[in-house]
C-alpha cells in the first residue's frame, strides 16, 4: 500500500489544500501603484467566506477591500495590507484601481473553479 492509500479522506483533503497553497504565485503588476501583487488561485473557506457575507449583505465595495487585504502578497507569499488598512482602502485609493485587483485577486479562483466544472 502506498501512504495514500493509507490516508484517511480528511488527511487527503488537508494534504490537497496545503500543496495547493504552496505552488506557484501570480503576479499582477499594478501600474498605477508601480507594483507587483502576487496572490495565489486558491484561499481558505473562511476567508472565501467573509468576502461572500459582505457581498450578500449588499456591500460590494467592502468585499472587493476584503478581498484585498486578504488576498494581496508580496514575492515571499506575506500579506501586503494589514486588517486595519480597510479604511484607508475605502476612502483614500482610487476605487477603479481597487476594482481591476480585486478582479484579478478574485478571477484567480473562479477561473479555477470554472475550468473543474468543464471536467
Amino acid at each position: 500500500m502506498t501512504k495514500s492509500e493509507n490516508m484517511s479522506i480528511k488527511e487527503k483533503a488537508l494534504a490537497h489544500f496545503k500543496s495547493k497553497l504552496a505552488g506557484d504565485m501570480n503576479k499582477l503588476h499594478v501600474e498605477e501603484w508601480d507594483c507587483d501583487i502576487y496572490y495565489r488561485s486558491t484561499s481558505s473557506m473562511s476567508t472565501e467566506a467573509k468576502i461572500l457575507k459582505l457581498t450578500t449583505e449588499g456591500k460590494t465595495a467592502e468585499a472587493l477591500v476584503e478581498s484585498i487585504v486578504q488576498k494581496s502578497l508580496d514575492a515571499d507569499g506575506k500579506r501586503v495590507f494589514h486588517d486595519t488598512d480597510r479604511s484607508h482602502l475605502m476612502n483614500e485609493v482610487d476605487p477603479t484601481v481597487l476594482v481591476k485587483v480585486a478582479t484579478a485577486l478574485n478571477n484567480a479562483s473562479s477561473d479555477s473553479v470554472s475550468s473543474i466544472e468543464k471536467n
